[in-house]
């Protein structure tokens, strides 16, 4: 038995950002990334975990922490109105080229586009402050650990 075999999506981000040196995640929690939140909470001896109480300052800290460590930044968020309230921070960072990686969460692939509360378009809105913009949409664990 691997020892990736059980490793959830979000434990196998969790451990990327902690190969990436990543020791400080700033955001606030919610439904769309509660499974992140719980990998988070299980690594906490290595990742610390600064709760915010406004997705903003997530990523306006975020950025200021990348422009003083000099370290990759990470904001969390969770979906729709959530994310959205990252841009400026995510602008800031933009505009002084300095490394923010926010990860967030998303409504159940099959209300997407259905107009329901949560969704909104995140690689759209994404795409004009982001280097790199993409969307995880199941695990491809299964595959890449057998």
């Amino acid at each position: 038995m691997s020892e990736y075999e059980n490793l959830r999506t979000a434990d196998i981000v969790a451990e990327a950002l902690i190969d990436w040196d990543v020791d400080t995640i700033f955001g606030l929690p919610g439904d769309g990334i509660n499974g992140f939140m719980e990998s988070l909470r299980l690594r906490q001896s290595k990742v610390r975990f600064v709760l915010v109480r406004h997705e903003e300052s997530a990523a306006f800290m975020a950025c200021a922490y990348a422009k003083y460590t000099r370290r990759l930044g990470v904001c969390v968020a969770t979906s729709g109105p959530g994310a959205i309230h990252l841009m400026n921070g995510l602008y800031d960072a933009k505009a002084d080229s300095t490394p923010v990686l926010a990860i967030t969460g998303s409504t159940y692939s099959d209300l997407m586009g259905s107009g329901y509360q949560q969704d909104v378009n995140l690689l759209q809105l994404f795409f004009d402050v982001a280097v790199y913009n993409n969307m995880i949409l199941q695990s491809m664990q299964k595959w890449l650990w057998t």
